[in-house]
């Protein structure tokens, strides 16, 4: 059975203060997961679909949640969460949009895509940091993941 210090955390941010901040706060939340951070929406897709700098990952270990920024240089958030869920393999990650975004229509086109979740970064650090602990408990502790061999 897989520890959930095991499941890895994929991070899709282009902000490094942001970033920064998203791993302290699940270090300082004892959240001692591995994470991989990928800093546009193709590295993201590389990393999730085994291609580029990723080719030869093991495809059978999905990271347990993927934290996706909308706003990314070369692929938009949006477009990695359609990519996503556009593959067989994959339709069933969990993604959870983290973002800075207020536009109700970045919120009605991360649900439409099939988001699972939609949080608006909180600029106080301490709103951000138990933001993230409250992800990381849910979505490493408490959520049930789809079973491997579907995703």
């Amino acid at each position: 059975m897989e520890s959930t210090r095991d499941k890895v955390i994929l991070l899709v941010e282009d902000n490094a203060d942001d970033e920064t901040l998203a791993i302290r706060a699940l270090r300082k939340n004892n959240i001692v997961n591995e994470v991989v951070v990928a800093r546009d929406g193709a590295e993201a897709l590389d990393y999730l679909f085994a291609t580029g700098a990723y080719t030869g990952r093991d495809l059978s270990v999905p990271p347990q949640v993927v934290l996706l920024d909308l706003k990314l240089p070369k692929v938009s958030g949006l477009e990695v969460l359609k990519r996503i869920r556009g593959e067989e393999r994959t339709k069933l990650q969990p993604v959870v949009i983290l973002t800075s975004s207020t536009e109700e229509q970045d919120l009605a086109a991360s649900y439409g895509l099939g988001a699972n979740s939609y949080i608006r970064k909180p600029v106080d650090f301490s709103q951000f940091s138990e933001a993230v602990r409250q992800i990381g408990l849910y979505w490493l502790v408490l959520n049930e993941a789809p079973p491997k061999k579907v995703i």
